[in-house]
């Protein structure tokens, strides 16, 4: 993926390549403010460009040691989202080993490979996904996660805005809304400093902001057309591939109820609604696998807690 990857026909891996380099005068505004992970990026750069051409002297300088920055941070971004997701599985009940399982078979979903592999900032939002869900199963010693997320959030991208009452109704128990308040405060903070130098570099203005998260509401009838036809149900589908039959297999190939619910009695209201806030980034974005992929954390307990079980299962 990283090394073979066309960019020809991918304009959001070319704009965050401009923004690292300091260019957002032809970035479009829907990329135009996610700037942390395009940062992190050109820092990582800065020294690898020195020993770059010693190591691949077969490869042409220019965007290479860049690219491979953004292969390197996102690398790692994914990584931690995938430790909150083994973590959070584990404090939904599911063992050890079942959750190394679910971990791993999610990461092998084309989306990992987009976000870990591409110059996208796909991998961070992943992560504040992965802090909220970690920090809400764990409960009050899992505050540092929540305040991660509220102060990433805004700044990985503008829908953080329909996680957030999420947040704020589910984390109560890990986090008091007043330090939720600060927390969300520093991050919506650092967005209007962000807005404020990036508009200053190229003239624009918030207008172009506001009418481009407008526009997204023209996507709902394109997304709900696309998931009712053949080819938008196989997408979601491949959202984790076969490991979405699993947990539906699981459930009736049990015989007893009572089994089904003690498996998984650990899931509830807040997943759910975590799952409708998914649904709703799927039908304003109209890319139903991408963001369907957010769902990460609460299919990797799912599927962790069938893992769990899955020698009764097999005796059924």
């Amino acid at each position: 993926m990283y090394v073979h990857f066309d960019f020809s026909h991918s304009p959001d891996t070319r704009s965050y390549l401009r923004m690292a380099t300091g260019h957002f005068d032809s970035v479009r505004v829907t990329h135009r403010y996610r700037v942390l992970v395009p940062a992190v990026a050109a820092a990582v750069a800065a020294p690898l460009a020195k020993a770059y051409a010693a190591v691949w002297p077969q490869r042409p300088t220019g965007l290479w040691p860049l690219r491979f920055s953004f292969y390197l941070v996102n690398c790692l971004l994914v990584a931690a989202a995938g430790a909150c997701w083994f973590n959070s599985a584990r404090h939904a009940g599911a063992s050890a080993e079942g959750a190394a399982l679910a971990m791993l078979a999610l990461l092998t979903s084309r989306w990992a490979l987009y976000a870990a592999g591409l110059p996208l900032t796909d991998s961070l939002y992943l992560l504040v996904f992965g802090l909220a869900y970690y920090a809400v199963r764990r409960g009050p010693t899992g505050n540092w996660a929540l305040v991660a997320a509220l102060l990433l959030g805004p700044l990985a991208k503008e829908s953080f805005f329909l996680l957030l009452p999420w947040i704020l109704w589910f984390g109560r128990k890990s986090l008091s809304w007043p330090k939720q308040a600060l927390a969300l405060s520093i991050g919506l903070i650092a967005l209007v400093g962000v807005h404020y130098l990036v508009n200053a570099s190229n003239g624009s203005s918030d207008n172009q902001s506001i009418t481009n998260a407008l526009e997204h509401f023209d996507n709902i009838a394109y997304s709900l057309g696309r998931a009712a036809s053949f080819k938008g149900i196989g997408e979601l589908l491949s959202i984790f591939g076969l490991f979405t039959l699993v947990v539906p297999l699981s459930i009736l190939l049990e015989k007893h109820q009572s089994r089904i619910s003690a498996d998984y009695a650990s899931l509830g209201t807040k997943e759910v609604f975590l799952l409708v806030v998914v649904a709703l980034h799927m039908v304003l974005s109209g890319d139903l696998g991408r963001m369907g992929y957010l769902a990460a954390p609460v299919f990797s307990a799912a599927l962790a807690l069938t893992f769990t079980n899955w020698r009764r299962l097999l005796r059924i």
